[in-house]
């Protein structure tokens, strides 16, 4: 009898491009959406989104609008937004949308409630990067009251957003954060606690404050690092023509260090080509997760397709 093999397969839409503002990404999205339901039709797990905004290369600043599009193109995959970035939306717009949202891909949808940690993308919409935190613990509030059956009291009024999310008693959501002050937040709201890498201090105060409430806390962080997958026939040959692209997104997401400020990933995101024999044999020795970025920093688009279509053709049928 053959062994059952869990595996995780996620379809990361960021939508990185060459650094050039000007360049045409019409094609890139619409390959975008035909790649989520070509994933959805091959029993992928996730389609994974991300928001950054005023970057150079294009960086997916818009994705509930894309995670919209991907549901209606979609059946079964789970859609997620690593992470969203609460902070920067009106609370009751941000509530409405996601409710809607929820609908639209039948519960399909979660996210993980982000701040982020760029200045620009908070002077780029107006709002108060020193006031972050206060804006986070804001926005939780709205959101989860929002949710609930009855009317509450926003800004001295009483209001009921509808329409309610079909998930009850709300969408699925972590929030993220690589911070003691991180972790109490998802504790005090009694929500799921999304660190981007292994931080066994951080998630011990998440944990300790969750059982001061009598409380069973969730913490999840991605057990692999960030690894995004490539499949080729010839990494080698693959490595010289791929890593342009690949370095357009590096260098962008460097350029965003800023001193005193944690990012997600700063040491464990990295790149891999494998070919179709070496990822069956990763996923036999026990690889749990593979992470697919078919559109990374400006790749061909037949590029992309390839491996998307190794994987499904080669890969899959071995397992």
């Amino acid at each position: 009898m053959s062994k059952t093999i869990a595996l995780t397969t996620a379809l990361r839409l960021n939508m990185t491009h060459v650094q050039d503002p000007a360049a045409d990404h019409s094609a890139r999205y619409q390959a975008a959406l035909d790649m989520a339901e070509y994933a959805d039709q091959h029993q992928f797990s996730i389609v994974n989104c991300e928001e950054h905004h005023v970057a150079r290369n294009g960086w997916l600043p818009s994705p509930l609008m894309m995670a919209a599009a991907v549901a209606g193109r979609t059946k079964k995959i789970n859609i997620n937004i690593t992470a969203l970035l609460i902070t920067l939306y009106d609370p009751v717009r941000l509530a409405e949308d996601i409710a809607v949202l929820d609908n639209l891909s039948n519960g399909r949808f979660n996210f993980v409630a982000g701040l982020g940690y760029r200045p620009e993308e908070y002077h780029a919409v107006g709002r108060d990067w020193e006031k972050r935190g206060q804006l986070m613990d804001e926005c939780l509030d709205v959101l989860i009251k929002a949710w609930g059956p009855k009317p509450f009291e926003y800004k001295g009024e009483m209001i009921d957003v509808t329409p309610k999310p079909m998930t009850k008693p709300h969408p699925f959501f972590f929030v993220g954060g690589m911070s003691v002050a991180a972790a109490r937040r998802a504790a005090r709201f009694g929500l799921p606690f999304y660190p981007p890498m292994h931080l066994p201090e951080v998630e011990k105060v998440y944990l300790d404050e969750m059982k001061k409430q009598g409380k069973q806390g969730m913490v999840y962080y991605p057990r692999q690092g960030s690894t995004m997958t490539l499949i080729h026939e010839n990494p080698d040959q693959a490595w010289q023509q791929f890593t342009p692209y690949i370095l357009n997104e590096t260098a962008e997401y460097s350029s965003w260090k800023r001193e005193g400020v944690p990012r997600p990933s700063e040491n464990t995101t990295y790149f891999e080509i494998v070919t179709p024999g070496e990822c069956i044999a990763n996923i036999r020795a026990g690889r749990h997760t593979l992470v697919f970025n078919p559109l990374v920093g400006g790749l061909p688009l037949e590029e992309g397709w390839r491996t998307l279509h190794l994987f499904v053709e080669k890969v899959l049928p071995a397992l």
